[in-house]
């Protein structure tokens, strides 16, 4: 393939806007009602040419404007090549590392499809495999795909890539960090070597070189800014702590005004410090990688409407999950390498907002704070706190808030959900076993106080109301949870099945830690 020749971006004459660069005219139209009327740099530097067809590689930091400089050419090209989907064949593919961003890039994709009129489906795992065979079989012109649930698919021989004419690789940095890459490679082997490929990302390093080496052909490369520096209004400050003070601290940044999101290391440490947080009246949500797509989704929801203000979340939300007023970012835990603390921080200053990043430091992480900070080329400016401190206010203003542990609302059919301590189905009182009557009609029991007999008419495995099967779906009701502590969960909960809308709200009673299931109602 050669050297990669690279093309830095330059400044755009203020006239410039998407149809100068070649954008069909109803494509502008509908950015400009999304309020969108000049390109990003990066969208700038690559547009004339990837709608020319040609390979490119280009890199930004996340925030950038990545996305529309590959959607837009993959949907102009789409329209102007007059092939026609066929069944089981599409025509483009998109592939991201997470189950977020592939859906993220769909609701952006999704009307500039429909101007287009092409047929888009998502294909991710957590869920049922059936919807997406199906879409499929009836001929889709464009995938977004996580690799994984992708090579299931194309293994049973649902999905072919023989007719795909653009690729488009996002985030293939991150691919990378979750090692991704081998069934990547897989995938872009299937695809014809003759079609357009474009690969976007925050960084270049070795994985990724190694996809740029073999699969693109004489890419142009466009780097809209520097690796290394961070967003220009973002402020950064180190905390010091002492052990004790660090989760006060935390509490108190967080009941703050505004959306903010906390990382931890662990999806053991996102879990707790969620829990913490509600207990202290600060709704919280949690996002890692043991949640089901159902109960993903769930957490996004709340976080975007505003239910409970601060997601607190493991480097799976380092990227790919965009929300433009995120005012506040906190390194609970400072992150391994200075990548990860980039991208974490990533999540604020976004849209041309500014935006402020702290990292919590105990007195054993002082010499890796340091060595993080510098190689992400940042300085940032270090003070020694309690809760009494009044940088604290001056981070974070405004009025403290304790509304209440944040609650989710189980769809119609079902109980109210949380659960202290993640409890799979239900709410016990002392803990339980797994409720799930499977009998017909609405089998009740009564709810137990240390759940372990079996009550009610369904096959309730633990105490606890658990509406069973019923022709109408199944509907979940309280059962008891398996770890301790008084908190409910959702059970088999028909409410989704159904299609009916989740609810959220605060209440100020205890503890209960938001607590999702998957379709079957398990929480994890």
């Amino acid at each position: 393939m050669g050297e990669t020749p690279t093309v830095k971006t330059r400044s755009l004459p203020v006239s410039q806007d998407f149809a100068r660069l070649g954008v069909p005219a109803p494509l502008c139209d509908h950015l400009a009602q999304q309020g969108i009327t000049t390109p990003t740099p990066i969208q700038a530097a690559t547009l004339p040419d990837s709608l020319a067809g040609r390979d490119v590689l280009g890199r930004g930091r996340t925030g950038s404007g990545k996305s529309y400089a590959f959607l837009l050419p993959m949907v102009t090209r789409l329209m102007g090549s007059g092939r026609r989907r066929t069944p089981k064949r599409p025509r483009a593919l998109i592939l991201a590392p997470t189950r977020e961003l592939v859906g993220q890039l769909e609701t952006a994709l999704a009307p500039l499809a429909q101007i287009a009129g092409l047929r888009t489906m998502t294909i991710f795992g957590g869920v049922g495999q059936n919807p997406q065979v199906r879409a499929l079989a009836a001929g889709v012109d464009i995938v977004v795909a996580c690799p994984g649930r992708l090579e299931d698919l194309m293994g049973q021989g649902h999905v072919i890539l023989d007719h795909i004419e653009i690729t488009v690789l996002d985030e293939a940095d991150h691919m990378a960090d979750l090692g991704f890459l081998p069934g990547v490679k897989r995938i872009m082997d299937k695809t014809p070597r003759e079609g357009q490929r474009m690969l976007f990302s925050a960084t270049l390093d070795a994985g990724v070189n190694v996809i740029v080496k073999r699969f693109l052909s004489n890419p142009v490369t466009h780097e809209a800014d520097s690796e290394q520096s961070p967003v220009d209004a973002m402020s950064h400050h180190v905390l010091h702590v002492a052990h004790d003070s660090h989760l006060p601290v935390l509490l108190d940044l967080t009941a703050a005004p505004g959306r903010t999101v906390v990382f931890t290391r662990t999806k053991h440490r996102a879990k707790k410090l969620a829990r913490q947080l509600n207990a202290s009246g600060v709704p919280a949500v949690e996002l890692h990688g043991n949640l089901s797509q159902n109960a993903r989704t769930r957490t996004m929801d709340a976080f975007h409407s505003g239910a409970a203000a601060t997601l607190v979340a493991t480097d799976i939300a380092a990227r790919g999950i965009h929300v433009d007023d995120v005012a506040l970012v906190i390194h609970a835990d400072p992150p391994v390498e200075h990548k990860a603390y980039l991208h974490r921080s990533g999540r604020t200053a976004r849209a041309g907002n500014s935006g402020t990043v702290i990292t919590l430091m105990t007195d054993d992480q002082v010499r890796d704070v340091r060595d993080l900070t510098r190689k992400a080329g940042i300085k940032p400016t270090t003070t020694r706190v309690d809760t009494t401190h009044p940088l604290l206010q001056e981070l974070a203003p405004g009025e403290r808030e304790y509304a209440g542990a944040f609650v989710h609302a189980v769809p119609a059919g079902g109980q109210q959900g949380g659960g202290q301590n993640g409890s799979r189905n239900g709410a016990g009182q002392n803990g339980g076993s797994r409720s799930s009557g499977r009998s017909g009609g609405d089998s009740r029991g009564t709810r137990g106080q240390g759940g372990g007999s079996r009550a009610g008419q369904g096959r309730g495995r633990g105490g606890g109301q658990g509406s069973g099967r019923s022709g109408g779906g199944r509907s979940g009701g309280q059962g008891s949870g398996r770890a301790g502590g008084q908190g409910s969960g959702s059970g088999r909960s028909g409410g989704q099945r159904s299609g009916s809308a989740v609810r959220y709200s605060s209440s100020s009673g205890g503890a209960a830690a938001f607590s999702a299931g998957t379709s079957a109602g398990r929480s994890r």
